[in-house]
C-alpha cells in the first residue's frame, strides 16, 4: 500500500531498458538502498532490450522488468499507468520515460520525478524541441538534477520554476567500488581478466558509440608506447574500433556485468565523450582510488578537478589526451587517485546522495497527496 503519510513514501523507479547503463545504473542503487532504509520500492523498465544481461550476481537487486513490448506502446503506457497505483512516487530515470510518464500519468494522483542525467542542452537544438521539453519537463512535480550546472541550464532553457529544479548528485555505492588493497590484488584483477601482467594499463569503460568517442582513445594509445588500453563495452562501433587500433595493446573486453575489478587491476581511467552529464564511470573509478584523464565536457569537472582528482583535456584531441595520461601516470595511485577517492566519497557515495533523494522523495509524496484530498 502507498506509504505518503510516512516518511518513507513507496517509490515506482522506470528506466526505458533494462540495460545496466548510466541512467539504469543509478536507478537499480537507489533502488537497492531505499529498500534497504525501509522503502517500498518497485523497478520497472519501459521495454525489454536484446542486450540486456540478467542479473551479475546473487546480491543484485531487481532486474527492471519491462512493462511492455515498446517504450510508448499504449500496453506500456497503460502497465505503467496501472503500476504507479501502487506507489506514492514514480522516478523516472533517463530521457525516454519523460514523455511516457507525461502520458501515462496525466490526471493520475501519483506524482513523478524526472531525473536529469545527461546535458539537457541536447534537447534545446530548435526553438520546437525546447518548447516541447519545457512543457514534458513542467509535467513532472520535480525534476533532479545531477550538477548545480545542469540545475543552471534546467532553469535558463526551460524556464521551469527554481523550487521544482532540486541538484542530487550522481551516486554510486562506495562497498561496490573499493581500491586495490595492494599490488598482489592488482595483479590478481588483472589475470582474472586477461590482462597483461606488466605495464602501464589504462581502463575505458563505456558504450562503444559515437559521442563516447572510442577512436580518441585508441588514437592516444598509439601514441603511448608501452601502455595497454582495457575497453570495458559493446555497441554499433566495436568492430570499427577493433581495427583501428594498429598497436595491438587493445584488449576489448566486452560489456562487463561488474567493472570494479577493472578498476582495481587499471592505473588510471580514460573518458573521451563529446557529451556527457557527470558521467557513472567516473563516480565508480573515482571510489576505487583510480584517477582519470577526461575530455572537459558537460559537468565531467564536478568530479575530475583538474590537477587534484585527474586530468582534464579539450575534446578531440588525442595528442593532449595522451599527454595528460603521460603526466598522470608518473602519479598513478599516489596523490591524484586518493584525492579522487576522497572527493568521491564526500560528494558521490550513495549514502550520502541518498539522504538528499529521502527528503525530495517525501516532500513529493506530500505535496501529491494533499492534491488529492
Amino acid at each position: 500500500m502507498p506509504a505518503a503519510e510516512s516518511a518513507r513514501p513507496a517509490v515506482l523507479h522506470l528506466v526505458t531498458d533494462p540495460r545496466r547503463r548510466g541512467a539504469q545504473n543509478l536507478a537499480r542503487d537507489l533502488h537497492a538502498e531505499l529498500l534497504r532504509r525501509g522503502h517500498g520500492s518497485e523497478l520497472r523498465s519501459l521495454q525489454p532490450h536484446p542486450d540486456a544481461p540478467g542479473a551479475p550476481d546473487a546480491t543484485a537487486v531487481g532486474d527492471a522488468e519491462p512493462l511492455g513490448p515498446g517504450r510508448y506502446h499504449p500496453a506500456t503506457l497503460r502497465a505503467l499507468r496501472a503500476a504507479a497505483r501502487r506507489a506514492d512516487v514514480v522516478v523516472a530515470h533517463g530521457s525516454s520515460t519523460l514523455p511516457a510518464c507525461a502520458a501515462a500519468l496525466f490526471g493520475s494522483r501519483t506524482p513523478f520525478v524526472y531525473v536529469n542525467i545527461g546535458d539537457p542542452r541536447h534537447w534545446a537544438a530548435s526553438p520546437v524541441r525546447r518548447l516541447r521539453t519545457g512543457l514534458l519537463l513542467r509535467r513532472a512535480a520535480a525534476v533532479a538534477a545531477i550538477s548545480d550546472g545542469a540545475r543552471e541550464v534546467l532553469l535558463d532553457h526551460y524556464r521551469l520554476p527554481a523550487r521544482s529544479v532540486r541538484t542530487i548528485p550522481n551516486g554510486r555505492a562506495a562497498d561496490r567500488y573499493p581500491p586495490a588493497a595492494d599490488e598482489a590484488d592488482r595483479q590478481a584483477a588483472r589475470a582474472a581478466l586477461g590482462l597483461p601482467a606488466e605495464g602501464p594499463l589504462l581502463a575505458w569503460v563505456g558504450a562503444l558509440a559515437r559521442e563516447k568517442r572510442p577512436d580518441l582513445a585508441l588514437d592516444a594509445l598509439a601514441l603511448l608506447p608501452g601502455v595497454h588500453l582495457a575497453v570495458a563495452g559493446d555497441g554499433p562501433l566495436r568492430a570499427e574500433a577493433a581495427a583501428r587500433d594498429t598497436t595491438g595493446r587493445a584488449h576489448f573486453l566486452g560489456a562487463l556485468t561488474d567493472p570494479a575489478p577493472l578498476y582495481r587491476a587499471a592505473d588510471a581511467l580514460v573518458l573521451t565523450s563529446d557529451s556527457e552529464g557527470v558521467p557513472g564511470v567516473l563516480v565508480e573509478a573515482a571510489l576505487a582510488g583510480l584517477p582519470a584523464v577526461a575530455t572537459d565536457v558537460g559537468w565531467v569537472r564536478d568530479v575530475v578537478r583538474d590537477g587534484v582528482t585527474g586530468r582534464l583535456v579539450p575534446p578531440g584531441d588525442a595528442a593532449a589526451l595522451a599527454g595528460a595520461v603521460e603526466k598522470l601516470l608518473a602519479d598513478a595511485h599516489g596523490a591524484l587517485g586518493a584525492a579522487a577517492r576522497r572527493h568521491a566519497l564526500e560528494r558521490f557515495d550513495l549514502a550520502v546522495v541518498a539522504d538528499a533523494w529521502q527528503g525530495l522523495l517525501a516532500e513529493t509524496a506530500r505535496r501529491g497527496s494533499r492534491r488529492t484530498v
